[in-house]
């Protein structure tokens, strides 16, 4: 059955589907909706007609909420990267041939996971399983049929929050196993992309209004710790989510700096769009003038390939700036999927 849930909601009842500018449109208007948006830029909106609270259920909770619902079958751990090791490493060691060359300062270089996936597979079950095994601020479980959407995020990151006129991004750069391991460079990185995100923010917000109220914060999370920042600012009258999308889409975080250049090696670099992962995944309340946008990371989705076989997406990526190691940038996407992976495989115990 179609559906969605966040963190604090549930939603039932679909009552209508847009995409592209009609859904950043319809967000604008009325209605709560679930929003799914991939990195290349693809937005599709489901209206809800039934929204209801929900406590976010982790550990015994989620244990709980688990006996009951769909099983998950562990995954036989056959999977297969977009970029194997000596291939993501040739393209970190391209990325610090941009920067030394001067068109680029960072850009974050992702890989996507693929398993094949059984028709019967219900996402609910995986869904289940990483609340409580790796339970997420911005967690999100979206289905709809009619819109092609099968998405599990576990997303600890915020792309934007709106709660009238003040909008907030956390964007985080900055991964290490411990506190004591961030090194030098991540600190550097996540200076880089708030300077981005701020400048991404003037585009929509009144003008003296964008602020820093966070810099580099540790946040820890299941199995690693993140840099923080916070960025605020005091959204224009006329505004609407074209706008915002427009000013700040993707996210700087995984994107790169300047953004426009970084998408540019993207493009060039990976070898397969990014779909949900590093987009945008979570829900609009357009009556409540509130939403909460995660960046779509830690995220599993399914979907089928041209011959109709069913497949689970996962995608794991890491900044690279001038002081990257190529090894180290590999070994941090293994640290960043080796939990949710895991769970999904069954050699992880929640």
């Amino acid at each position: 059955m179609d559906h969605a849930r966040f963190a604090d909601r549930d939603a039932r009842g679909v009552v209508d589907v847009r995409h592209g500018h009609e859904a950043l449109d319809a967000m604008t208007r009325e209605g709560f909706w679930a929003v799914v948006a991939t990195f290349e830029g693809a937005v599709t909106a489901v209206r809800f007609a039934e929204v209801t609270p929900r406590a976010y259920a982790a550990g015994p909770a989620a244990a709980a909420t688990r006996a009951s619902a769909v099983a998950w079958q562990p995954l036989d751990r056959h999977w297969h990267s977009s970029l194997d090791r000596t291939a993501y490493v040739g393209v970190v060691r391209e990325v610090r041939e941009r920067i030394a060359s001067g068109t680029v300062y960072q850009v974050n270089v992702c890989r996507v996971l693929s398993h094949e996936l059984p028709d019967d597979a219900d996402l609910d079950g995986l869904d289940a399983l990483l609340r409580q095994g790796n339970p997420a601020p911005h967690a999100a479980r979206v289905r709809c049929d009619e819109a092609g959407l099968d998405v599990v995020s576990a997303s600890p990151e915020l792309f934007l929050g709106r709660r009238g006129a003040s909008l907030v991004t956390r964007p985080i750069k900055g991964t290490a196993a411990t506190a004591e391991q961030m090194l030098p460079k991540d600190y550097a990185e996540n200076v880089m992309i708030v300077d981005l995100m701020r400048n991404d923010l003037s585009g929509v917000c009144e003008p003296g209004t964008v602020s820093v109220d966070e810099l580099c914060t540790i946040e820890a999370h299941p199995g690693l710790v993140h840099l923080v920042s916070t960025v605020s600012g005091h959204l224009r009258e006329e505004v609407g989510w074209a706008d915002v999308f427009t000013a700040a889409y993707p996210p700087g975080s995984v994107s790169g700096a300047p953004k426009s250049s970084a998408l540019t090696a993207i493009r060039d670099l990976e070898t397969v769009p990014r779909g949900p992962y590093c987009g945008a995944v979570g829900w609009v309340d357009a009556d409540a003038r509130e939403a909460d946008l995660a960046v779509g990371i830690r995220t599993f989705w399914a979907e089928r390939d041209e011959v109709g076989r069913r497949w689970l997406r996962f995608g794991t990526g890491a900044g690279i700036t001038w002081h990257s190691d190529p090894e180290g940038e590999w070994a941090e996407t293994e640290l960043k999927a080796a939990r949710l992976i895991g769970l999904a495989a069954g050699t992880v115990t929640p």
